[in-house]
């Protein structure tokens, strides 16, 4: 597997079903966004309940909204795009939440997404165009994070399994994971080397949950069984606490599963248009993604993103059915399955399917993972070994990067920013501060070219 992308793969030259399918995606996103129904940012979707109650105003729900996105957008979104040529959640979605909550009218809310939409497929391919130009391209530089990403990406089950299960199960997870990786380069070399290792450590975690959880509830009927014996009460009853009827919790999430369910058209229209732009094979949903689907490589692009989508089914569904707002991209499955439908036509129908199933799904799904502790726990670790991981592997990267752009003086820039971004409290979200580093980098380095202060290595 190639280390750098090809300078071509960068196109950000998209065809005219392309755009369209763009722009009227984030036409709609914003729409959905307006009417509270849905949007990308999970920290975002917790606010959701007290605007839609109206103890929250437009403007301060606009104001979190910025707040948590526009380093994500800017720092994250916009360099992965022109780096690999393919959008990204980050870069079509977040915007457009701000957008549609911003918006003071129903109408204004889907012009305002399809104008971002625009600037996304006619001003990204010109800024593309641009750097490329530059004595110092970083675009071309910031294609080294293609290798650290998509291999420490691959650790990410053994990280959650170390955390919810102890070293030792993390270790012999560990070993097992770079024995596959090993194996499957030296057997299948047209692979992504990570696919194999990363369904078995995702599996093999969701196995522990489930046997765990399994064993807790063995052990609480039988305790339950003893102390009906002995003439009293499972504690759960004498606390009232299996009475949903006294739950206000579950008086929410029905309130708010039914809200969702009124609009499903609405939602089948979205995972229909979702599924459409990822089978156009010009987005992808993660970073890792990101940098598979500019290489061709949708097979290994679906698999990444499906085994990803577990760490994130338990908090989409216990954020929507707490707060009314769902996911635009809903449980995320439908980005591997467009990678891998034949037609955008199929891929439409397929995605309006999928949306449905989720939405009718919701309150079900809440009620299974009120029973699985260890499952939603296991979320949990996913959510944040996936952090960990890709946090190391941009921040790795983007160092390369700076080392090609300007040597030491690249590194100690980039780097520079990046510790000063650490210091000053991170007004850059980590995860986006290095790539935003090394454009800031790249930018300061022609400047000095100009200057006649610097030299641009070659090759």
């Amino acid at each position: 597997m190639n280390s750098v992308l090809a300078a071509s793969s960068t196109d950000l030259e998209l065809s005219l079903a392309q755009q369209l399918t763009v722009i009227a995606l984030c036409a709609l996103t914003a729409f959905i966004s307006h009417m509270a129904l849905a949007v990308f940012n999970d920290g975002v979707r917790p606010f959701m309940l007290d605007f839609i109650q109206g103890r929250s105003t437009r403007s301060a729900t606009t104001a979190v909204s910025f707040g948590l996105s526009a380093g994500f957008i800017f720092g994250l979104g916009a360099p992965m795009a022109l780096s690999t040529g393919v959008l990204n959640p980050w870069l079509v979605f977040l915007p457009t939440d701000i957008l549609g909550i911003l918006s003071p009218k129903k109408w204004i809310a889907p012009l305002l997404g399809g104008a971002w939409g625009a600037v996304v497929v006619f001003g990204l391919n010109g800024a593309n165009s641009i750097a490329h130009d530059l004595p110092v391209d970083f675009l071309t530089a910031l294609q080294q994070m293609s290798t650290p990403i998509l291999f420490l990406f691959t650790l990410f089950p053994v990280l959650a399994i170390t955390k919810q299960f102890g070293r030792l199960r993390g270790g012999i997870a560990a070993v097992v994971e770079l024995a596959l990786v090993v194996m499957t380069m030296k057997v299948w070399p047209d692979i992504f080397p990570g696919s194999i290792a990363m369904a078995v450590g995702v599996l093999t975690l969701i196995g522990f949950a489930v046997n765990k959880d399994l064993a807790q509830r063995k052990a609480d009927r039988a305790e339950a069984a003893k102390s009906a014996a002995a003439g009293g009460l499972p504690p759960e009853v004498k606390n009232g606490a299996g009475d949903d009827a006294e739950d206000p919790m579950a008086s929410l999430f029905g309130a708010s599963a039914l809200r969702l369910r009124r609009h499903l058209p609405l939602f089948m229209l979205l995972g229909a248009g979702v599924c459409v732009l990822a089978q156009s094979h010009v987005f992808g949903g993660g970073e890792a993604t990101s940098f598979l689907i500019a290489k061709g490589d949708y097979a290994e692009a679906a698999q990444v993103d499906f085994y990803r989508a577990f760490g994130f089914v338990p908090l989409i569904a216990t954020t929507a059915l707490a707060s009314g707002a769902y996911g635009i991209a809903g449980f995320t499955f439908v980005y591997p399955i467009g990678y891998l439908m034949p037609n955008p036509f199929i891929a439409a129908v397929v995605g309006a399917t999928v949306f449905a199933l989720e939405v009718l799904a919701l309150s079900s799904i809440g009620k299974v993972l009120g029973k699985l502790p260890s499952v939603r726990d296991s979320s949990e670790h996913l959510r944040s070994a996936i952090g960990d991981a890709l946090g190391l592997a941009i921040l790795f990267g983007s160092l390369m990067a700076a080392n090609v752009m300007g040597g030491g003086l690249g590194i100690l820039i980039v780097g520079g920013l990046y510790l000063l971004n650490e210091s000053m409290g991170r007004p850059v979200v980590r995860m986006a501060a290095a790539p935003a580093a090394v454009i800031v980098g790249g930018v300061l380095l022609n400047i000095l070219y100009w200057l006649d202060l610097f030299t641009p290595i070659k090759g």
